[in-house]
């Protein structure tokens, strides 16, 4: 007797998570995975009556796109608190600061985040833009890419922090002239802020996954890596909320979790992040939750001039300075770390955003593999603006992922005001060099940094053809070479994060046996222009089988 299939997609084309799309294929589900892939023609034979199928209309099916650095409950917090990530310029992001004030009344202390550093001078706000609309209470606000935050004066009033206050080994005070702080707080300076601030309940943190969880899918995302769980990060441990969610029956998509590596703290971590990874092992769900990979920050970011650089940054004259950046964990000490969590079967996760903190972070992987062998943890670095030639072909030697975030290798006002000016001349041509490092043979992962940029694939994918914003006319950003084709894209987004997330061998790719996690696409961004491929946009996601999304102006046709 044959055996009756759930769901059967036809009339369109198929990704399966490399090459070139298929044609004239349909893809067939039986319980929660592919069955097969068979010529249109023949489906009928493959069918019984009672089967579902879904008419694709010349859309694009894709494998369910996974973001493989991103932080998912500290995005959808922030969605619930003072959101400034729609703000337009510093006005609009006072009036939302102010609107907030007034609409909740009862919050103590306001928190958030989501503002520009292109919105202000020098990318730094000042504490007495929101003094003028929140005088009396402590108000601090994460920039967009966590790595600095705003806040006004009641804020530094509560956690005593003035002009006799010095800055952090791990970060900076931006002072007016007499030496009190200005407003703006950055890297480990943040905590100074952070330590006295309310912490997120877990019902909020519950909430703001939750939100996330349905903000991404909508995205055609059905899987992640969460770049940040465990207490002493910037964003709040989100490690509680998953548990409840996974109580609760509500977590949909896939997760791997990185641990935060604690920089003030050593190898003594490391006993307690085996102890938690058996923990979420514990839960049996290892198609859903992993804590298996621990995250470090190398390094800050290039915008506050604390990516860690091999040559210093310039001053605004152009004239080199003697600030390298930061490099938060010493070379030495990065290979120790790396070797033991190596040895004990972590994945590492590296923020590493100058070419010196790639560096360090690539020779304490050759540490590794010295001391234990030859790795399959697929360790892989992330964000990667700035890589010297010789060291981006040391990514295939070492089996090490390139993880990257496309929207960012963007040729952009932000760019040309608040980084560029200010690289080292050796730098200027190297930001975010994607066609290098898929040329010397690094494998390619995909990610957002959500809440830093925008989590939409298909946004990610657009700028990693073509280098600059969509109806722009600027030269792209490190010329041609620096260019990916969409298929390359594509396979980082699907099959490449899986195989970072260790979930190749089920997810990522349409192949029969894998879950039927989809997105499907709306135009098909391959019979577009590439200048064009931001118009196409997901119309439906699906995981294990099941329609989990659908956008309401475009039904998903099916009989």
């Amino acid at each position: 007797m044959q055996d009756i299939l759930e769901i059967a997609f036809r009339g369109g084309s198929v990704f399966t998570g490399s090459g070139e799309p298929l044609t004239g294929q349909a893809v067939l589900v039986r319980d929660g995975r592919i069955a097969a892939i068979v010529p249109e023609e023949e489906l009928e034979s493959h069918v019984g009556s009672d089967a579902e199928i879904v008419e694709l209309d010349g859309a694009l099916l894709v494998p369910g796109f996974q973001d493989s650095h991103i932080h998912p409950t500290g995005g959808g917090t922030e969605l619930l608190q003072c959101n400034l990530s729609e703000a337009g310029n510093a006005e609009e992001a006072v009036a939302l600061i102010a609107a907030y004030a007034v609409a909740n009344p009862e919050v103590p202390w306001i928190q958030g985040g989501g503002w520009s550093m292109d919105h202000y001078a020098g990318g730094a706000p000042l504490a007495s833009l929101i003094d003028a609309v929140v005088p009396d209470r402590p108000v601090s606000l994460a920039s967009r890419d966590h790595h600095s935050m705003w806040a006004n004066s009641a804020a530094f009033r509560a956690a005593d922090v003035d002009a006799n206050t010095p800055d952090p080994a791990d970060g900076r005070i931006e002072r007016l002239v007499d030496g009190s702080p200005a407003g703006t707080l950055h890297e480990g300076a943040m905590g100074l802020i952070e330590a006295h601030a309310p912490a997120a309940t877990v019902e909020l943190l519950v909430a703001g996954l939750a939100r996330a969880q349905d903000e991404l899918i909508a995205q055609g995302i059905t899987g992640w890596q969460d770049a940040m769980v465990g207490a002493g990060s910037a964003i709040p441990d989100p490690k509680d909320a998953y548990y409840r969610l996974i109580a609760e029956g509500r977590l949909k998509v896939r997760v791997r979790g990185a641990q935060w590596w604690k920089r003030e703290a050593g190898l003594e971590q490391v006993d307690a992040m085996i102890a938690t990874r058996a923990e979420a092992e514990a839960l049996g769900l290892p198609d859903h939750f992993n804590l298996g990979t621990v995250k470090i920050m190398v390094d800050g970011i290039a915008e506050n001039f604390t990516a860690s650089m091999i040559e210093p940054y310039r001053d605004k004259c152009g004239h080199n300075t003697h600030n390298n950046g930061l490099s938060f964990i010493s070379a030495a000490d990065l290979a120790t770390y790396v070797t033991a969590l190596d040895a004990a079967g972590f994945q590492v996760h590296f923020h590493a955003l100058g070419d010196r903190a790639v560096r360090d972070a690539l020779d304490a992987l050759e540490a590794a593999r010295a001391a234990n062998g030859p790795s399959t943890l697929r360790h892989h670095l992330a964000h990667l603006q700035v890589v010297s030639a010789s060291d981006a072909a040391r990514f295939a030697e070492l089996n090490a992922v390139a993880n990257l975030q496309p929207l960012w290798a963007c040729h952009e006002e932000q760019l040309d005001t608040l980084t560029l000016p200010f690289m080292p001349e050796s730098a200027q041509d190297r930001q975010y060099p994607f066609g290098d490092l898929f040329n010397s043979g690094a494998r390619l992962a995909a990610g957002s940094d959500w809440p830093v940029s925008s989590a939409d694939p298909i946004a990610g994918s657009h700028i990693a053809v073509n280098r600059i914003s969509p109806e722009t006319e600027n030269v792209p950003l490190g010329g041609d070479k620096q260019r990916l084709d969409l298929a390359t894209i594509l396979a980082a987004y699907t099959s490449g994060t899986a195989y970072v997330n260790h979930r190749d061998d089920a997810t990522g790719s349409i192949a029969p046996g894998y879950f039927a996690d989809f997105a499907v696409v709306s135009p098909n961004p391959f019979e577009v222009a590439a200048r064009d491929i931001f118009r196409s946009r997901v119309i439906s996601t699906w995981i294990d089988g099941k329609c989990v999304y659908a956008a309401t102006d475009v039904p998903v046709a099916s009989k």
